[in-house]
């Protein structure tokens, strides 16, 4: 009898010593699972000029230069992407810094069926500003807000 508990309080020993290498390891993953968003939040936005008055026009122009190929000549989009006069683009969804993130590094495609954007080469954070402009000036016209 003797040694059969001894071998229960083994088995216990090692039950607990398993128990507890769950629990660590479960740690581990909440705590690497906690911190994804904050590496997330690191990616820096570019930035437009202090101070800069974004101008629809001046967005209308480098829109038609830089953007209208893929988003349609009014915003419309075309075959090769999507367009800009969506509530998919509303300011609530996709603010300000995600066209300039997009512009600057691409986006993968994640709502239509374009296949992804790759980044928008000759283009500044204050050009992109500028692009912005006329877009959100053009939604609100839609009635996009």
């Amino acid at each position: 009898m003797k040694q059969s508990f001894n071998q229960s309080l083994t088995i216990s020993d090692s039950h607990r010593n398993t128990r507890l290498q769950l629990c660590l390891l479960t740690l581990l993953i909440v705590a690497a699972a906690i911190s994804l968003p904050v590496a997330a939040q690191s990616i820096q936005v570019p930035q437009p000029s202090p101070g800069l008055m974004p101008n629809p026009a001046a967005g209308k122009a480098l829109f038609e230069k830089s953007c209208a190929s893929c988003h349609g000549a009014n915003l419309q989009g075309n075959d090769k992407g999507p367009p800009m006069l969506n509530r998919i683009y509303e300011p609530s969804h996709h603010g300000d810094a995600a066209f300039q993130l997009a512009v600057k590094n691409g986006s993968r495609a994640h709502h239509w069926k374009f296949g992804d954007m790759p980044p928008v080469p000759g283009l500044t954070p204050d050009d992109v500003a500028q692009i912005t402009a006329y877009v959100r000036l053009e939604q609100r016209k839609a009635g996009i807000q």
